[in-house]
């Protein structure tokens, strides 16, 4: 299998027109709204969705050009594995956060704690559901004493190639 194609289901809709400034994880943009607009064509799968308190959104890193295998992410200034971040300069440019949803409107997902720059093209929606996602980490790896910074930092143009 040498290549694989997927069709976006919708666009993300912020307040974050340019990737520098945003929040760099879903924890770090409370209460940021935001919403998704469904393409009509997939609009009978959002059917239930709205008993869910937070979903998962699966997106595409539009403006991610081309990858790296090492990295210097946002929280850190050493250079770390790419896949042990979560860089958008990637193999394969897929994003994904946890955000929280307030109403299903039509086709409208109404959703706050937004870290996804406007116009995001969305791959998939998951339901969170804590007795599936929720984990009790044990390891942390090299994040385990910057995670709880995450508030403070912002994106810049590291990752802009």
């Amino acid at each position: 299998m040498d290549k694989i194609q997927y069709t976006p289901i919708g666009v993300i809709r912020s307040p974050f027109k340019s990737i520098e400034g945003m929040p760099i994880q879903s924890v770090a943009a409370k209460g940021v709204a935001g919403s998704v607009e469904i393409h009509e064509m997939f609009a009978e799968g959002l059917k239930d969705l709205e008993g869910f308190s937070h979903t998962i959104l699966i997106y595409h890193f539009h403006r991610s050009r081309g990858y790296t295998l090492r990295v210097k992410p946002f929280l850190d200034d050493r250079l770390r594995g790419v896949f042990a971040t979560r860089a958008p300069r990637r193999p394969n440019a897929v994003g994904i956060s946890v955000v929280k949803l307030l109403k299903v409107e039509e086709r409208v997902l109404h959703i706050e704690d937004v870290d996804i720059v406007d116009g995001t093209p969305l791959l998939d929606i998951k339901p969170y559901v804590p007795a599936f996602d929720a984990r009790k980490a044990v390891r942390t790896g090299w994040l385990s004493s910057r995670a709880g910074g995450v508030s403070a930092v912002r994106s810049d143009k590291r990752f802009n190639k």
